[in-house]
């Protein structure tokens, strides 16, 4: 039976086989509870995202990995198959439930990506090669550095890892102009399960497609990433509109979700509703932001021709450039200096739980009033709506994984944070935020009832055994994230992972009694 000592000094012995320059009296990238515990720890804890993760009781990796090659990554790869033991692949650790450092299995090495953080930006070709290590922050500072007129579609948060963030659909305030990130993918670097590196020539065109929005982690470690980044304006637009009244809530939000999907694509308006105490009353309160791709006088002959009813004025709008519009979104002072993006640490972490849906079918105005009164009853929960529409209607379901797109008037994340460090809090949070999911089923997408795959939830579904009772629990949170996606993923999962060596609570399975995995990807479920 393996213990987090014999499987250190196992992987050690085989990691100096494999990759002879690890040195483990010198070496600074393999840590373990026993042998250095505070540099362990420190590891371990400085890229947790979820304070629901840092209890003494969570789950420990047996071993950190932390590489700064290529190779180190191979060599890690090759000694945990060895071995037998789970790998998982972390980049910023915003994984929702922390499925990129924590496992229900009893052992697991973590392959810690922080070190491959390179970014190249050629402005000439327009785009840039990121390493997976990197943060959304740095790629939107390495793109400035070269260019006030070029940016990437991609998340407001500058910590977000691009590994994740990328491999699982991606999006933020230009999807409706530009789509998800993963649309803008043109090639990639990946180390399969026997340790070959393989980029888009090699892996061929199904993996390709598989790792740019099913979650790369369930066919290999992904090393790095070439995309294509965009043109954006000198001049942006952004502002944020708040009301508090629930009647007019109501009516605005019954107004947005017409408009906010249908208007001019370079316009994007998020609402926050956030329940809070207003003049010692418990009340929801709305919050109307938005990127606008242009300058405030055609913002708002836009708004006054669609939304007239939020009443936006001159001077409720900030002209910005783009990268100022990324310090808005992400609540920083706008006018930060642009070294701020490569702050790696520059975010609040928080207990927190994250759920979504998708939205098909317009909500009525009872619908919202309803909505309102469950927010103001649970008093904690919020939600984040964010519009789609734009040339997210025009690109194929199956253009990639992420099958989310047309007929879509807008997605949904429940959004529940907490500071106090309390498990009966814990489960009182979690209990309302599942309370507040099962009152919106009848609002939202059915059969299935979709999920967005960047904001993990193993509320839907785990998998569970392997063989035909691992596929067919694996099919219920699959078809949830990728609808009819799901099966072509299974055949290349099958293909190129016929062990199941990459795998997690919510991976993609393989298929039952396959003999030849070569076939796999040219026969039918």
């Amino acid at each position: 039976m393996y213990s987090n000592d014999t499987i250190y000094k196992s992987f050690i012995q085989c990691l100096q086989e494999v990759s002879p320059e690890i040195n483990p009296e010198t070496s600074t990238i393999v840590y373990s509870p026993t042998v250095n515990a505070a540099a362990y720890t420190a590891v371990l804890q400085s890229h947790v995202r979820n304070r629901r993760f840092t209890t003494t009781n969570t789950p420990k990796p047996a071993i950190i990995i932390t590489p700064t090659k290529e190779s180190h990554v191979q060599a890690a790869v090759i000694c945990a198959k060895k071995l037998g033991v789970q790998i998982l692949t972390r980049s910023g650790g915003h994984d929702y439930n922390g499925r990129s450092y924590v496992s229900h299995e009893k052992h697991f090495i973590l392959l810690d990506m922080y070190n491959l953080h390179n970014i190249t930006v050629d402005i000439t070709t327009e785009t840039a090669v990121v390493q997976t290590g990197a943060q959304l922050g740095e790629l939107y500072y390495r793109i400035w550095e070269k260019s006030m007129t070029h940016g990437f579609p991609a998340g407001v948060c500058p910590t977000v890892g691009v590994g994740g963030h990328v491999s699982g659909g991606g999006y933020g305030t230009m999807i409706r102009k530009y789509g998800l990130s993963v649309d803008h993918v043109i090639d990639a670097r990946i180390v399969v399960a026997d340790g070959r590196i393989l980029d888009r020539r090699s892996m061929g065109e199904d993996l390709f497609w598989a790792i740019r929005g099913g979650g790369g982690a369930s066919f290999g470690v992904v090393l790095s990433y070439t995309v294509k980044i965009v043109p954006v304006p000198e001049v942006n637009t952004v502002f944020r509109v708040t009301e508090t009244v629930p009647r007019n809530v109501a009516d605005l939000l019954y107004k947005w979700q017409s408009v906010a999907p249908t208007m001019d694509r370079d316009l994007f308006i998020r609402v926050i509703l956030m329940p809070e105490t207003v003049n010692g009353k418990m009340t929801v309160t709305a919050t109307f932001i938005a990127h606008f791709m242009g300058d405030s006088s055609r913002l708002l002959k836009i708004m006054n021709k669609n939304f007239p009813e939020l009443g936006l004025s001159k001077e409720d709008c900030l002209e910005v450039s783009w990268v100022e519009s990324v310090f808005y979104w992400a609540n920083l002072d706008y006018k930060s200096p642009a070294e701020l993006l490569l702050d790696r640490h520059s975010d609040t972490v928080n207990f927190l739980i994250r759920k979504s849906d998708y939205v098909q079918s317009p909500i009525s105005k009872f619908g919202w009033e309803s909505i309102l009164n469950k927010l103001q009853e649970l008093g904690k929960c919020g939600l984040y709506l964010n519009p789609y529409g734009g040339i997210m209607e025009e690109i194929p379901a199956d253009a990639t994984p992420c099958p989310h797109r047309a007929g879509n008037l807008f997605k949904i994340q429940y959004s529940m944070n907490w500071t106090e460090d309390d498990p009966k809090l814990d489960e009182m949070y979690l209990y309302q935020t599942r309370v507040l999911y099962e009152f919106m089923t009848k609002f939202v997408s059915k059969n299935p009832r979709c999920s967005f795959l960047n904001y993990r939830d193993l509320d839907i579904g785990v998998m569970v055994g392997t063989g035909e009772r691992g596929y067919n629990s694996g099919k219920v949170y699959g078809k949830k994230y990728f609808k009819d996606n799901f099966h072509r993923l299974v055949k290349v999962k099958t293909a190129v992972d016929p062990d199941n060596f990459f795998r997690t609570e919510q991976s993609i399975p393989v298929l039952p009694g396959v003999k030849n995995a070569d076939a796999v990807l040219f026969s039918r479920i």
